[in-house]
């Protein structure tokens, strides 16, 4: 016990004196402080006291796919950067291959029992995934945000880049550099950013020939099949939904022997870290992904406070950088 009051009142920053009085439901407390006791115990693994039990921690979960892919490392930065400011403490959780599910990092989230929980390119977003782990949460009524586009059942809040203006932009842009080839590298086709990215090129194509359409996994990988298929079916303007994707697809044209953008123009999608540093620099759509994040944080706050969010999709404008990665379509000649 004696260990337990050092250590939390180490961590908070506070006398032993004061945990004493937090655990033992004293009066003479802050609020402020009583909270920042509770979330120290919460984060150093102690039980909470009994009495204590059915309230809330001020934790929230945040779950992402990976890593790997630097758009979520930026998006676990600004999020957990806004929670903080709100006293709220992020428990980042994050899946890897063969490991822990996001279904069981839903379990462990629910055994601390977190204020709420911000998902970032989960299986929501996938319409042949299972799904009920999220429906698990909204049963025991803890706020839920979602970032970018999830299946429309779920019936919860969600903050998303407008897929259908980023591939606009990047359609019209490499329209403009004369490439009438313009093909997609998308994700599964379950995948809801993806069908409404294939949705808007089809808008604006009129026609987009189905041989001009490829799917793969999100990575590198996934992008050098991906962007080899389509290199093959004779496509100048490649048009992918990540950028891990785009620098596959630029891979895959190295290894042919072609050059990029001199025989082929490659545009990404997020903007992630160091693309402004790669060999070509990667033209590709921003997401606001500071405007995304605190928009997520603001939604959750509100439904932890008690207010009504509807469960509605905010829709943020992407911005299209145009880097060393696209240029003017080749001549026939060069192809």
């Amino acid at each position: 016990m004696a260990r337990r009051l050092a250590e939390v009142a180490k961590k908070v920053g506070v006398s032993e004196a004061t945990v004493s009085r937090v655990l033992n439901g004293r009066p003479g407390v802050s609020e402020t402080t009583r909270q920042a006791v509770l979330s120290a115990l919460d984060v150093l693994g102690y039980e909470r006291p009994t009495q204590l039990r059915g309230e809330r921690a001020r934790l929230v979960g945040l779950v992402l796919p990976e890593l790997q892919n630097p758009i979520f490392p930026a998006f676990a930065e600004v999020i957990g950067g806004a929670l903080a400011q709100l006293g709220l403490t992020p428990v980042l959780c994050t899946q890897t291959k063969g490991g822990v599910s996001e279904a069981d990092y839903v379990k462990l989230l629910l055994q601390q029992q977190v204020s709420g929980v911000v998902f970032a390119g989960g299986l929501y977003a996938q319409a042949d995934a299972p799904h009920d782990h999220y429906r698990l949460l909204t049963d025991r009524n803890i706020p839920v945000v979602l970032i970018n586009a999830g299946v429309e059942d779920l019936g919860l809040p969600s903050v998303s880049c407008d897929d259908a203006v980023a591939v606009e932009q990047a359609w019209r842009h490499l329209a403009s550099l004369g490439h009438e080839r313009i093909g997609l590298v998308l994700g599964p086709d379950d995948h809801v950013p993806s069908a409404r990215k294939l949705a808007a090129a089809r808008a604006i194509a009129g026609r987009l020939p189905e041989e001009f359409v490829a799917r793969a996994i999100f990575s590198i990988e996934g992008g050098h099949a991906a962007g080899a298929q389509l290199i093959d079916r004779g496509v100048t303007g490649f048009i992918c939904a990540s950028d891990p994707l785009a620098l596959g697809v630029v891979r895959a044209a190295r290894r042919r022997g072609l050059g990029v953008p001199s025989h082929i123009s490659v545009v990404g999608y997020d903007d992630s870290a160091l693309m402004n540093c790669t060999e070509p620099p990667l033209t590709t759509v921003r997401q606001p992904i500071e405007s995304m994040g605190k928009a997520a944080v603001e939604l959750l706050s509100a439904r932890i406070s008690g207010s009504a969010v509807p469960a509605d999709e905010l829709l943020f404008e992407p911005e299209l950088v145009v880097r060393g990665s696209t240029a003017q379509a080749p001549r026939p000649e060069m192809l």
